[in-house]
């Protein structure tokens, strides 16, 4: 009897062993297809939910943009530096169920022209505007992330005869100059994104931005001397992938996320933050005092790393600075990263019915 009870315990345990063991593998299994394949997954989402992607010549350029269902009054979606319009589709299938979404490649990023004459906040701002007027073709509210949010602004200020709301997520604004960008430690866009891309074309050895990116991030520099593996893995991923975005199946998608559209980005147009181009021109104050429609300004909570450096887009001073310069702003300040659309899908979709909401308050035709 005795016997009988080892032998069945025997077997219970070696199941249980099993058992792990196989969620252990299937975790890995998961975690592995996540980090590899999650970004083209949201990507076909919303290309189901009725997004087409279409090219248009505006003033002579190239624009690529997708547009969605015509569920509403319209809304143009402007991404940030590094990326192109796919970095919305975590959100672009809600939002396509009540708006008409246009979401554009800035120029130097995916299918859109790469002409450093055109890497300016002007530049891109005017012809966004000429891009509405031809193809929106109706009164229409702007959101932009970042960079993009500081062409919102430049939009909105500019084309107040059609722009019913403006959202700014999270942008730079008075921390975008080189000046502005290195004050005390600098911040984390400086060192991370166009100093990277300054060196980057100060060499003609490595060919491959995201491959010169891994090995040279701040990012990657944080983690606890994982930067050469990471480094040694992306080199090897792009290079037996050419011309493909660059993904790592060992590492978090949060980490690796920032070299996806790293393929169809033209590093000249970081270039044009390092040296202070992108913003010739523009007095970012009088800009922001010349919208006239209502504005919702999403900010990302202020942090600082160890050595000081701005991990936020702009510091509070700066935000209040925004705050200042717009007539009754509708503010929103969030614990998250910089990519609020993607981390908070729900804050960001929220903010953008509320503006919707307000502009219609306002007597908008939206």
């Amino acid at each position: 009897m005795i016997t009988v009870v080892k032998r069945k315990a025997g077997k219970v345990a070696a199941i249980a062993l099993g058992t792990v063991a196989a969620t252990a593998i299937g975790a890995v299994l998961l975690y592995r297809d996540k980090n590899l394949h999650e970004e083209e997954r949201m990507i076909r989402r919303a290309i189901d939910a009725g997004f087409i992607e279409k090219q248009v010549d505006v003033d002579g350029a190239t624009v690529n943009y997708a547009e969605g269902p015509c569920n509403g009054p319209a809304l143009l979606l402007v991404h940030g530096q590094g990326v192109e319009w796919e970095d919305y589709a975590s959100v672009l299938p809600e939002l396509a169920q009540r708006y008409h979404v246009f979401t554009v490649d800035c120029f130097g990023h995916g299918e859109s022209e790469h002409n450093p004459a055109l890497y300016s906040c002007k530049v891109n701002g005017d012809v966004l505007i000429a891009f509405a007027h031809e193809v929106i073709g109706a009164p229409y509210m702007v959101s932009g992330h970042s960079s993009g949010g500081i062409l919102a602004a430049y939009i909105a200020a500019n084309d107040p005869g059609n722009v019913t709301a403006c959202i700014l997520e999270d942008p730079p604004l008075f921390r975008v100059t080189p000046e502005e960008a290195q004050e005390g430690a600098g911040t984390f866009a400086w060192h991370d994104g166009y100093t990277v891309a300054h060196s980057f074309l100060q060499q003609d050895v490595v060919t491959d931005y995201a491959t010169w990116y891994a090995a040279h991030s701040y990012l990657f520099g944080l983690f606890g001397g994982l930067q050469p593996m990471l480094a040694k893995q992306t080199a090897a991923w792009c290079a037996s992938h050419p011309n493909q975005h660059a993904v790592n199946a060992l590492v978090p998608r949060a980490w690796t996320r920032g070299m996806y559209f790293m393929n169809d980005f033209d590093p000249r147009f970081g270039e044009s933050f390092y040296d202070g181009s992108w913003m010739a021109g523009i007095d970012q104050e009088a800009m922001l005092r010349a919208i006239a429609c209502p504005v919702t300004f999403i900010k990302a909570i202020t942090r600082y790393g160890d050595d000081g450096v701005l991990y936020a887009a702009t510091n509070d001073a700066d935000a209040t600075r925004v705050r200042e310069c717009l007539e009754s702003p509708k503010y929103v300040e969030i614990d998250s990263g910089h990519d609020i659309h993607v981390e908070h899908q729900d804050v960001f979709v929220n903010a953008v019915d509320e503006a919707a909401r307000s502009a219609s308050s306002c007597g908008s035709h939206a």
